[in-house]
C-alpha cells in the first residue's frame, strides 16, 4: 500500500480474531523495523518475539495485573472534552484498552523491544551532554515494525503499561537485568478496520518560528 496511506491508518487496533499470525510475517516486520534509524547508529534495541501458547498466558496475566492498577489510578480521571464525537472516542478507546488487558495472552504473537540499561549521558570538561534518553533511539524501530505490521494487515499495539510488573516480565521471560522494556507489542488480525484515529488539528498543535506564533492554513483540504 501507499506509504502515506499506511502511516496514516496505522491507529492501535486492540481485538484481534483467532486467525493466525505466521513467523515469516513477524520476520517480515522485524526486517522494517530493523532499518530504523538510531543514535550513533548504535542500534541498541533487542528483540524478544513470544510464541509458545503457555508464556503468552503468563505474560497476559501480568498485563491484565498491571492494567488494572494502571486503570484504577491514571484513567479514573477524565480528561476534558471538546466535542461530543471526542467523549465518544474515548469512551471507546478506554473500552478497546480494557478488553485488550483481558485478552493479551490470547494474541497470536507478542514482541518485546528491550534496550541496555546504560548511562547514557557522555560528558566533557564542560560537565554532562544532554543528549536525549536512549528509548529515543528504539521507538522509531517500534514505529517500522507497526508499519511493516499494517501492510500486511496485521493489527498492533505499541503498550508499556506492562513495566509495571518489569521485574515479573523479565524473570518469565528470562530477560537479563541488563536490558528493560522500552516497549510491548501484542500481533493479530483485527476484528475492526483500519482507519485514521481522530486526533487533534496540526493547527493546534504547530508553531512556527517562536513558540505561539500559528498558522490556520496547515490543515489539509477536505
Amino acid at each position: 500500500m501507499e506509504l502515506y496511506d499506511a502511516v496514516l491508518t496505522t491507529r492501535a487496533m486492540r481485538r484481534y480474531s483467532d486467525d493466525p499470525v505466521t513467523d515469516a510475517e513477524i520476520v517480515h516486520c522485524l526486517k522494517a523495523a530493523q532499518q530504523a534509524p538510531s543514535g550513533g547508529n548504535l542500534q541498541p534495541w533487542q528483540y524478544l518475539v513470544v510464541r509458545d501458547d503457555a508464556l503468552r498466558a503468563e505474560v497476559g496475566a501480568l498485563y491484565r495485573a498491571a492494567y488494572d492498577r494502571y486503570e484504577r489510578t491514571l484513567l479514573a480521571v477524565t480528561p476534558r472534552f471538546r466535542t461530543p464525537e471526542d467523549e465518544l472516542s474515548w469512551e471507546r478507546s478506554t473500552a478497546a484498552s480494557r478488553h485488550l488487558a483481558d485478552h493479551f495472552g490470547e494474541a497470536p504473537a507478542i514482541v518485546l523491544f528491550l534496550v541496555p540499561i546504560i548511562d547514557w549521558t557522555p560528558s566533557d570538561a564542560e560537565g554532562p551532554m544532554d543528549i536525549g534518553p536512549l528509548h529515543a533511539s528504539v521507538y522509531p524501530a517500534v514505529q517500522n515494525f507497526m508499519l511493516a505490521a499494517r501492510d500486511v494487515g496485521i493489527g498492533t499495539a505499541l503498550t508499556t503499561v506492562a513495566r509495571i510488573r518489569h521485574d515479573e516480565l523479565r524473570a518469565l521471560l528470562a530477560i537479563p537485568e541488563n536490558l528493560e522494556v522500552a516497549a510491548v507489542v501484542p500481533m493479530g488480525r483485527p476484528t475492526g478496520r483500519f482507519g485514521v484515529a481522530r486526533r487533534k488539528p496540526v493547527s493546534a498543535v504547530t508553531h512556527w518560528d517562536q513558540f505561539g506564533t500559528k498558522r490556520t492554513d496547515t490543515e489539509p483540504a477536505s
